[in-house]
């Protein structure tokens, strides 16, 4: 929505008790930005400090997860769980590396539990698949926007990643049924148009 100069004027007309009230008022109906207000304002903590404990949080959770992974629809729906105080994590403190990092670390803490995984059905983890795939893809896409000064970490990251795929065979063989090459899993590998590509894979009919 945008805003015309005489909304604007209005509501710089108001005095300072009445901008008080208003700001309150909208800060008890949006939490996140009363989150992210308290965050820049007067939170002691850095974004370094939130996503040292946001990785704290994602490895203890996942071990938590981890005996309902024979329920493999209610344990996806612990990680959407998860994956959402992650985008909650990055909207508050704008934390655009966390973003890729926290992602890749709550898949490779998935993948720890690969033994179990394969035991399944196929057919019992194969949207669990999938939601690591389109996951997978997203953080190649971001990684691309990120300052090259990240790119040793994420590597380390991606390596894990790779090699815990390889050892799953039905995860290995849905990568490449949709169209996520392995050797992308570097950062000087990715495509320049990774984006685009995801989107012609997702117009295909694939990732979903």
């Amino acid at each position: 929505m945008e805003y015309s100069k005489e909304f604007k004027a209005a509501l710089s007309a108001f005095s300072s008790t009445e901008k008080d009230k208003l700001i309150f008022r909208l800060l008890r109906k949006d939490k996140l930005l009363s989150k992210k207000l308290y965050f820049e304002l007067i939170d002691p903590e850095t974004t370094d400090d939130k996503r040292n404990a946001m990785e704290e949080n994602v490895e203890e959770k996942i071990l938590l997860a981890s005996k309902y992974i024979g329920n493999a629809k209610y344990f996806l729906t612990i990680v959407r769980k998860i994956s959402a105080e992650i985008t909650e994590h990055v909207k508050i403190t704008t934390d655009k590396f966390g973003d890729v990092s926290l992602n890749l670390l709550m898949i490779n803490k998935i993948l720890d539990y690969n033994n179990d995984l394969s035991r399944q059905r196929f057919d019992n983890v194969y949207k669990l698949y999938l939601y690591i795939i389109n996951k997978i893809f997203k953080s190649l896409i971001l990684v691309k926007k990120l300052d090259e000064d990240y790119w040793m970490e994420i590597d380390e990251l991606f390596r894990e990643t790779q090699n815990k795929i390889s050892e799953n065979n039905y995860l290995q063989k849905l990568c490449i049924n949709n169209g996520l090459d392995l050797n992308w899993l570097e950062c000087d590998n990715i495509p320049d148009n990774i984006e685009q590509t995801m989107k012609e894979i997702k117009s295909q009919g694939f990732l979903r």
